[in-house]
């Protein structure tokens, strides 16, 4: 890590102010971006599912194909300083949602807690909660409806 990544850059940086390294740092590994999301197209309500991107590995909270995963997953989102808050259903602990509405990273986000792993012990992430698309047929995903992200 950088001097300049070391200090707490995201208090004094604006979003599109942050390098590619300190951008990437911001995501505290959660994986809940890569939850299948159900959005009812009368009310636009957003239902999160406990089924994830076959992409992800579902402990380690990684994606195993990242720097490929657009070209592979073509409704993967590509979250940009500029659209962050478009976005509706980041969840309301998503470090880039967070910092572009003005509040402070959580507690356990890594950059907070220096401990890659705390999101996992604060049981914010997805590690093996989910199940992967490949998994699940299509008609299954309303069944597959979880409660625990707020958004």
């Amino acid at each position: 890590m950088s001097d300049q990544e070391s200090e707490n850059f995201w208090e004094c940086k604006d979003l599109d102010e942050m390098s590619p390294a300190e951008w990437e740092s911001l995501c505290d590994g959660c994986a809940r971006c890569c939850m299948v999301k159900l959005e009812d197209e009368e009310t636009a309500s957003v239902d999160y599912t406990a089924v994830v991107c076959h992409l992800l590995d579902d402990h380690s909270c990684r994606c195993t194909r990242y720097l490929e995963r657009h070209a592979l997953v073509p409704d993967c989102v590509q979250l940009t300083p500029d659209n962050v808050l478009d976005f509706k259903w980041l969840p309301v602990s998503c470090a880039y949602r967070r910092i572009a509405e003005g509040r402070p990273l959580e507690p356990w986000h890594p950059l907070i807690s220096k401990k890659p792993d705390s999101v996992h012990e604060a049981q914010i992430s997805v590690q093996d909660k989910v199940v992967s698309e490949l998994s699940v047929h299509e008609n299954q995903l309303e069944d597959m409806i979880i409660k625990w992200v707020e958004y």
